[in-house]
């Protein structure tokens, strides 16, 4: 699925997001830092399989020249009750492996279809006093951005799938969150690393829109930022809708002051 033409990322007025700025680099957090415990943590259901899938799975390892001489001899010895029972425990364990290891491991960025949404404002835009970033997804790293699928309750596996395919929990369930944060409508980009920081062509960003809440100081700071290495960002100035409960957004070109004391002479 391709990402929408333009993503979003909500910032705080923080050193660190200046400095990622200005260095023009996307920092991949841990996992284990996210505000939701579920969120790549959760743990999914193993569906209980048949007992002819048992038999299609004890008949693939039986055809594996690799197993070793107890696990051979269990599924040689064993009847369908007593290996559907180990191959659940093989998967469950597994399972808690990779999930375990992603969360201690990778690192992943978040973005939003969205840049007027009220509570990613509050929540990661430094409650309106911050800013929200638009990139261009047209480029690396958006272009591996994938969409976060919400959903009532945690996903059911197949133990087929898990034992016998190169499959992957994870690569399912680091896309994977709860329908209460629908409202983000995210999408994610993973590396390997945590805490690794990614640099973008400068041309990727395309805009910066100001929290209604952030003070003057703080907008000619981020524009004197920019203005110094992109010269094709466009500036939006956010303010409170008097009718409706939403952020209004309108256009802005930043002076600098050495720049208007130039023009008056």
């Amino acid at each position: 699925m391709a990402a929408p033409p333009r993503l979003y990322k909500y910032e705080g007025f923080t050193t660190r997001s200046l400095q990622n700025l200005k260095s023009q680099v996307l920092y991949f957090g841990s996992p284990l830092n996210f505000n939701d415990p579920y969120d790549c943590a959760l743990t999914p259901n193993i569906a209980q399989p048949s007992d002819k899938e048992v038999e299609a799975i004890r008949q693939a390892y039986l055809e594996c020249k690799d197993v070793p001489p107890i696990p051979r001899q269990q599924l040689t010895t064993f009847n369908t009750a007593q290996l559907r029972e180990m191959f659940m425990q093989s998967g469950a364990k597994g399972i808690a492996k990779s999930i375990n290891d992603f969360l201690h491991q990778s690192g992943i960025a978040c973005f939003s279809e969205k840049n007027d949404d009220l509570l990613m404002w509050s929540h990661y835009g430094g409650q309106y006093k911050g800013f929200c970033l638009e990139f261009d997804s047209s480029s690396e790293p958006f272009l591996k951005t994938r969409p976060v699928n919400y959903v009532a309750r945690p996903p059911t596996l197949s133990l087929k799938d898990l034992l016998l395919v190169n499959f992957d929990p994870v690569e399912k369930l680091f896309c994977t969150k709860s329908n209460a944060w629908a409202y983000e409508k995210e999408w994610r980009t993973l590396h390997e690393k945590a805490g690794t920081k990614y640099g973008y062509p400068t041309e990727a960003l395309t805009g910066v829109y100001f929290g209604p809440d952030i003070d003057q100081q703080s907008i000619e700071i981020v524009c004197l930022i920019l203005l110094g290495q992109n010269e094709n960002v466009r500036f939006w100035r956010g303010s409170r809708s008097n009718t409706d409960f939403r952020v209004l957004f309108e256009p802005f070109t930043y002076t600098s002051f050495i720049e208007a004391k130039r023009k008056d002479q």
